[in-house]
């Protein structure tokens, strides 16, 4: 019996990108086609199997199953027969960008069908996999607002800071009306909220921007957080119970510099205005004292082992201040393309080379090492045995870890 049992039954989770969303270019991407994780299901959770994570995010292609109120479940079915081959738990993304090309999502009519769209997953699901169940139901509604109702790169392609905070709170809206029927069909289904972490500065010589830059960091990155857990507009049914389990992501260029015109400008590593992932957790944590993950991370080509071990050191200094962390997920699993260019990014544990149409998954072993290494040091499976449901995560293992190694946060890390 666990002395602090966490949520999930592995510490380390991952998950693979779905993106559904029309691109610029008026065009249907399909992430989990790009990737051919459709095609490579079961090799794929064989990896997260043999790499002792029961946990990954996986996403549902809302325009692709939702004929107009019907539904066609069909393309998850191979992901559900490799998560029961492999013993892995799904974490639902039931929105990742992309919705039905006939719904406009500042109407009504988009909440109705995002909730019934939703009720419709969790019946489906709850018929074909066992308990627990957990669900993101719009991922980064931030970060979709800015990108599809600021900077016009995804549908519905606005381009103003009026029609970005509208969005998001029509994402909110949504996010809420589908938790509450979820629980309608799942009552004990648990919810992770995600959304990145991020800093943002004012331009050394821009004394007029710091202010902007403080709002964003300290106002804009928590808005839709506070909708959904009743802080903010408490009319649209938001509560600490639907916020859930916050789940905060951390990649590099979340650390900006301010931009009055498009998407803000990553910090390079050294710039001493860098803050400590600690720091950035610590802000979510104090102010909603739920648990948490880390929702996505990862570095890039060579640097992803360093990327991970900085993760980790901050993630147990966050332990050590007393933040209630459930997991640290490694995403993707596999490769992702850049979307504007359509190079691989070298971001997953495994990359992507082509051969014979098909995308080989190519293990980054220096990573995977690293991934061995903090197993180990967490007292963690470095594989699944037969039933990874049957014991929590022993979060004490985790504190106890956090104690010995006397992490401190480092406002150098990179």
């Amino acid at each position: 019996m666990a002395k602090r049992p966490g949520i999930f039954p592995t510490f380390f989770i991952s998950g693979f990108e779905c993106s559904t969303f029309l691109w610029k270019d008026k065009k249907r991407r399909n992430l989990i086609a790009e990737t051919q994780h459709d095609k490579f299901a079961d090799k794929d959770y064989e990896l997260l199997r043999r790499l002792g994570i029961a946990v990954s995010r996986e996403g549902i292609p809302w325009p692709m199953v939702d004929k107009e109120g019907a539904y066609d479940f069909s393309p998850i079915d191979p992901m559900i027969a490799a998560m029961q081959q492999h013993k892995i738990l799904p974490i639902w993304d039931l929105c990742h960008y992309g919705y039905p090309v006939d719904l406009d999502p500042f109407t009504e009519a988009f909440t109705q069908r995002f909730a019934a769209y939703c009720r419709a997953v969790a019946e489906y699901v709850v018929d074909k996999l066992p308990a627990p169940y957990f669900f993101t139901p719009i991922n980064e509604i931030t970060f979709f607002s800015f990108c599809a109702g600021e900077w016009g790169w995804v549908a519905p392609y606005k381009n103003t800071k009026e029609d970005r905070f509208k969005l998001r709170v029509a994402l909110c809206k949504a996010a809420i009306a589908g938790v509450k029927v979820i629980r309608e069909v799942i009552p004990e289904a648990r919810m992770i909220h995600i959304d990145p972490l991020v800093q943002v500065v004012a331009p050394k010589d821009r004394p007029d921007l710091v202010e902007a830059a403080r709002h964003e960091t300290y106002v804009d990155t928590f808005l839709a957080w506070d909708i959904i857990s009743g802080k903010e507009q408490p009319e649209l049914g938001g509560s600490p119970e639907i916020l859930d389990i916050v789940g905060a992501n951390n990649y590099s260029f979340g650390q900006m510099e301010y931009r009055e015109q498009g998407p803000h400008a990553a910090l390079p590593p050294e710039d001493d205005r860098i803050k400590p992932l600690c720091e950035l957790m610590h802000l979510v944590y104090d102010r909603y004292k739920r648990p948490m993950i880390i929702g996505e991370t990862s570095g890039l080509k060579d640097g992803r082992e360093d990327w991970l071990r900085d993760v980790m050191d901050e993630s147990l200094a966050a332990v050590e201040a007393g933040i209630d962390l459930h997991g640290v997920c490694l995403f993707p699993a596999v490769d992702m393309p850049d979307w504007h260019t359509g190079e691989w990014l070298h971001n997953g544990i495994c990359d992507l080379e082509l051969h014979n149409d098909e995308l080989r998954r190519v293990e980054c072993e220096p990573y995977i090492q690293e991934l061995r290494r903090w197993q180990k040091e967490l007292n963690r499976v470095t594989q699944l045995d037969e039933d990874p449901f049957n014991d929590p995560v022993e979060l004490q293992d985790v504190i106890d870890a956090a104690k010995r190694l006397k992490k401190k946060p480092d406002k150098n890390w990179h």
